[in-house]
């Protein structure tokens, strides 16, 4: 069997990529088709996560394993098969290229070819630029650091500025002892 998975981008709207990749193929396999097909370098964690139908994450399929002492199942792109985990058309699914950021692809499996098979992942249809690799986080703090300009000095008039004397010890608690937040 071939499945087709569609993939798209919430950062991106005109992005898209159709791959055709045999049902035998690890997820390894399709992990590697997507980043050729969006042009990213292979040097970067990323996990697959196969999702309900309102894209909450149920299983996660790791690049490389995880030491976890859970009780959940623990599953590697290069051990598991997609017909492993993925039987149904119109499956979705998740892949996470940047972690920190839970930055994803969103896919779905939206046609299993049955009688044919597939040597090699193939992408099909590739529509619009993908979105960055990783996220540039100098850029990201310069704009976190850029200075508040739309408050005006009536910002805070007279009346909401918070009067300490107007509270007494009872109200804070004994500062000096213990936690402050204890009563």
């Amino acid at each position: 069997m071939v499945y087709r998975f569609v993939i798209l981008s919430d950062e991106v709207d005109d992005f898209r990529r159709d791959i055709l990749i045999d049902s035998d193929a690890t997820f390894y396999d399709l992990h590697e088709a997507i980043l050729d097909s969006v042009g990213y370098k292979k040097d970067q964690m990323t996990s697959f996560f196969i999702c309900d139908e309102d894209w909450m994450k149920e299983k996660e399929i790791t690049l490389v394993e995880m030491d976890t002492s859970s009780e959940e199942d623990s599953y590697v792109m290069d051990t598991i098969r997609l017909n492993d985990l993925l039987d149904e058309e119109r499956q979705k699914l998740l892949y996470v290229f940047e972690l920190l950021t839970e930055r994803a692809f969103f896919m779905e499996l939206k046609e299993i070819i049955t009688g044919k098979s597939q040597s090699k992942a193939q992408c099909v249809k590739s529509v619009g630029n993908p979105p960055a690799q990783t996220t540039n986080f100098e850029e990201f703090e310069s704009k976190l650091e850029a200075p508040v300009t739309h408050l005006d000095e009536d910002f805070l008039d007279d009346d909401d500025i918070l009067n300490l004397d107007e509270y007494d010890e009872e109200d804070f608690g004994n500062l000096s002892e213990g936690n402050p937040f204890e009563y």
